[in-house]
């Protein structure tokens, strides 16, 4: 599913210019839109903004910044989305990424020049965290015949290219939309106008379901820019269930939680766009690795993925 760096918004603070005697004329300081990586968030606001440029928070801003901060509620947007929607956290992440933000990350995730510099470079960077997974993968030997669960597959971008390898794949996508559209690309992809797919590459196994619901043993157990949408309590209980899953290898990234970063996040939530997106949780690594090792898990490897509006943690485990 969605998450970048700084985004200009067009929204000013006005902040005198201190201890001169002469007349002067204010200082405007730029409101930042957070780093989120596979968010929808980050999506919804380049949509609005198409000549988006980027923005430099320079130290006279942060007193600007501190003295708006606190009209800001973005829990209680969350609870009118929730509400919205008759539930929480996976009920609003379904209802968009089977509306509105199956639309958006549609474009965003395929080949479509409909989509401005912010989403392509949304693009570019989900790209780089799939290829750099696929490396992780094939550096320890060819995946043909290797069974693999891609949980929160989106539109297959994953998916296909671990098929065409010839790794057996279980595909599953919260949202319908996701999932029809992975299996449309897959079948595209793999049958090149046949009736079958070539020898040796099996057609992914595409499934609808939420995360907790998955069920089976896999090999090596993927799941590549969703914890964004979960908050830390709900991710450890996902990242147990998902560990659950996998006998040998588990690959995750996420929204990398720092102090900037969080600060940014939370600057970004008094301009939520002009469209509902999904709520939008940073982890840290910490956390991560911590949830991890309570169920007998341990980090080997660890990247991150960056590009002007998209940052994303990734992180392989193994048993302990």
């Amino acid at each position: 599913m969605a998450f970048s760096s700084i985004l200009y918004s067009p929204t000013q603070f006005t902040l005198p210019r201190p201890h001169l005697h002469r007349r002067s004329r204010p200082i405007s300081i730029a409101a930042a839109i957070p780093p989120l990586t596979s968010a929808a968030d980050i999506s919804a606001v380049a949509e609005a903004l198409d000549n988006t440029t980027i923005a430099v928070i320079g130290g006279g801003s942060v007193a600007a910044l501190a003295a708006v901060l606190s009209l800001a509620d973005p829990e209680k947007r969350r609870q009118m989305q929730a509400e919205e929607v008759g539930g929480g956290d996976k009920e609003v992440v379904r209802e968009y990424f089977n509306n509105d933000g199956f639309q958006r990350w549609r474009r965003i995730y395929g080949d479509t020049d409909d989509v401005n510099k912010v989403q392509r470079d949304i693009r570019l960077g989900h790209s780089k965290t799939v290829e750099n997974v696929m490396q992780m993968l094939l550096d320890e030997g060819p995946l043909s015949g290797v069974t693999v669960c891609d949980a929160g597959c989106g539109t297959g971008c994953l998916s296909i290219p671990l098929a065409k390898e010839g790794a057996v794949v279980a595909a599953s996508d919260i949202s319908a939309a996701m999932v029809a559209e992975a299996e449309k690309g897959a079948r595209e992809e793999l049958f090149k106008g046949t009736d079958s797919p070539p020898a040796g590459i099996v057609l992914p196994k595409f499934e609808v379901s939420d995360l907790e619901s998955l069920n089976g043993k896999y090999h090596t157990v993927i799941c590549l820019d969703v914890l964004i949408h979960y908050p830390q309590s709900k991710a450890d209980a996902m990242i147990a269930h998902l560990a659950s899953l996998s006998e040998d290898r588990l690959i995750l990234s996420f929204a990398p939680k720092t102090f900037y970063y969080s600060l940014l996040k939370r600057v970004g939530e008094l301009f939520p766009g002009p469209s509902k997106a999904t709520r939008a949780y940073l982890h840290s690594e910490a956390d991560v690795e911590r949830a991890l090792n309570k169920v007998g898990w341990k980090i080997r490897k660890r990247g991150l993925t960056t590009t002007q509006f998209y940052f994303s943690r990734v992180v392989e485990a193994v048993p302990a």
